[in-house]
């Protein structure tokens, strides 16, 4: 009992992690490992360009651009949630900017529904500012307005810009897949529609001359059987005349009815013995060509594998007929000539082979090798099963029929359009299409690298310009310092106190109020006039602010390098 059928799960395939919608293989893996690489290296590059901000971190910047890179490598089959865990990443460490204009653009282009769209955009900008403004204070970058503005830089270059991007690139895909798919529809509707209009005109045709051609054969049967029986008493001499007209009637009606079933529909076949079990089985084979043989044919058969009784029964009366045909054809036009019936049998196809030589007497009539009405009815009905059919003279003169027929059909294949001359073209088409795919994986990976570099030179800019003023964009206060502030809430409204601006005060400042305990020298920001820096500077007793002094100190110039060349 615990050998019935298996679960279904246990059949389908795993989704690997680095997989997107309808990828599978183990080429995903080594894509990971160089998509991997790549991310470091635009990682370090990053880095480099924006030290300044995330330099603080030292060691930890490294742990955290490892989970970005890990966040990015994942992206097609998490897109949602790596763009948000990049976007937060953002905040702490700018050195994954590039990851996450990736990951917004994967994000964006396999998102179908643009209310969801814009939300995840909008979500992981946001949470980048958020993260930003949360941070910045505590890495001491900054206050939290300059955090706020550098997080609105980083959101509209690494996640606005490149989203709409991918937004571009998924509706595109989604166009030209509903192009293809519309074309194939109509394709397949023009297909249809030709082969229902072949079909219904070779009823109309059969059902003509069934009309025309049947009815006048039937009344000639009817009329020779009838002087037969009359001639058995009145001039039995000429009775088997009679009986030769009726028996010529006979065969010419089953030929109609053989010529009706190739002109309809294949599936109702209406040839005389064409639709019993035994057709085109060996020992119907065998059947025909004895019944050559004993019409004075001399005939050599031969079968290699196993019966034709398994296959369908359009391949079987395929057999059969094309067996039959050249044997009819042998008996018209080379009726004393050695014949060759030869049948292979394999898993993929049957071959059909019948060659004669040259007939010893010429025929009576000289009618050559027929109209080639026959053979051309045999190569449509096998065309149509997907297989081929030669037939021609032989080098010695004689003639041969070769043909080669599927010995499974596949479906449809007997209302499909006969195209035995497509092979080359759809291979040259099959690897016209190869080559289009690997160009356009090529321009995709080009652009794709020319849009992170377009990126990465927009961010850097941002974040220079965000950077140059940052101590009159992050320490502006609503609140000005006034005597009796707090320090704390000195070092929220100006900018921090700054070596330089101390060493540069060192012996040209003002006296100190005498109660004071420490002072505070901030950034002066490049303020000069007249060859000189303004400088301010506050005075604490304990934790409060009792003295604000504004004053000038001269610019101190390094002399020229060749007066420091006298040692």
């Amino acid at each position: 009992m615990s050998s019935s059928t298996p679960p279904v799960a246990e059949n389908r395939p795993t989704r690997s992690f680095f997989a997107g919608p309808g990828e599978q293989g183990r080429w995903l893996l080594w894509r990971a490992a160089g998509e991997a690489l790549l991310a470091g290296a635009l990682v370090l590059l990053v880095h480099e360009g924006v030290s300044t901000i995330d330099g603080r971190l030292e060691g930890g910047a490294s742990a955290l651009g490892l989970i970005g890179i890990a966040l990015v490598l994942v992206r097609r089959r998490f897109p949602v949630a790596c763009v948000a865990g990049l976007a937060a990443l953002m905040g702490v460490v700018p050195a994954v900017a590039l990851l996450t204009a990736v990951a917004a653009y994967t994000a964006a282009r396999q998102t179908r529904t643009p209310r969801r769209r814009i939300g995840v955009l909008l979500g992981a900008a946001a949470l980048t500012m958020l993260t930003c403004a949360a941070f910045t204070p505590e890495l001491e970058m900054g206050s939290r307005l300059f955090g706020l503005a550098l997080g609105a830089v980083f959101a509209v270059t690494t996640v606005v810009l490149p989203g709409l991007a991918g937004t571009a690139g998924g509706q595109q895909d989604r166009l030209l897949r509903a192009l293809r798919e519309r074309a194939a529809a109509a394709e397949e509707a023009r297909r249809l529609a030709d082969s229902e209009s072949r079909m219904r005109e070779r009823s109309r045709i059969a059902a003509e001359m069934h009309d025309l051609v049947g009815h006048r054969l039937s009344l000639v049967s009817l009329h020779a059987g009838g002087l037969e029986m009359a001639l058995l008493k009145e001039a039995p001499e000429l009775r088997d005349e009679a009986a030769v007209v009726r028996r010529a009637t006979r065969d010419a009606m089953q030929e109609l009815r053989e010529a009706l079933g190739v002109l309809g529909p294949l599936g109702s076949d209406t040839g005389t013995g064409a639709l019993t079990d035994a057709t085109g089985t060996r020992a119907d084979i065998e059947a025909l060509v004895e019944e050559s043989r004993s019409g004075g044919v001399p005939v050599a058969f031969s079968w290699e594998g196993p019966d034709l009784d398994a296959r369908p029964a359009q391949v079987r009366r395929a057999v059969h007929r094309v067996v039959r045909e050249s044997l009819t054809n042998v008996h018209r036009y080379a009726a004393e000539a050695h014949v060759t019936v030869a049948v292979r049998h394999t898993d993929q196809r049957v071959a059909v082979r019948v060659r004669n030589g040259v007939p010893p007497t010429r025929p009576a009539a000289v009618t050559g090798l027929g109209s080639g009405r026959g053979l051309t009815g045999l190569r449509e009905r096998v065309t149509l099963l997907g297989g081929s059919l030669e037939a021609g003279r032989t080098s010695g003169g004689g003639f041969a029929v070769a043909a080669e027929i599927p010995a499974t059909p596949g479906p449809g294949a007997e209302t499909a359009d006969a195209a035995p001359d497509d092979s080359g073209s759809a291979s040259v088409d099959e690897s016209r299409s190869r080559l289009s795919v690997l160009q356009r994986r090529v321009a995709g990976a080009v652009i794709g690298l020319l849009g992170l570099a377009g990126v990465g030179v927009m961010m850097l800019f941002a974040v220079l310009l965000v950077d140059h003023s940052r101590y009159e964009l992050a320490y502006q206060s609503p609140e000005k310092p006034r005597l009796g502030m707090t320090r704390g809430q000195v070092e929220r409204a100006v900018a921090p106190d700054d070596d330089a601006s101390r060493a540069a005060a060192a012996g040209r400042e003002p006296p100190r109020p005498a109660s004071a305990t420490d002072c505070m020298y901030p950034y002066a920001g490049g303020k000069r006039k007249g060859g000189r820096m303004e400088l301010v500077r506050y005075c604490f007793r304990s934790d409060t602010l009792i003295a604000i002094d504004r004053f000038t100190v001269p610019i101190v110039t390094e002399p020229p390098h060749e007066s420091r060349m006298h040692d």
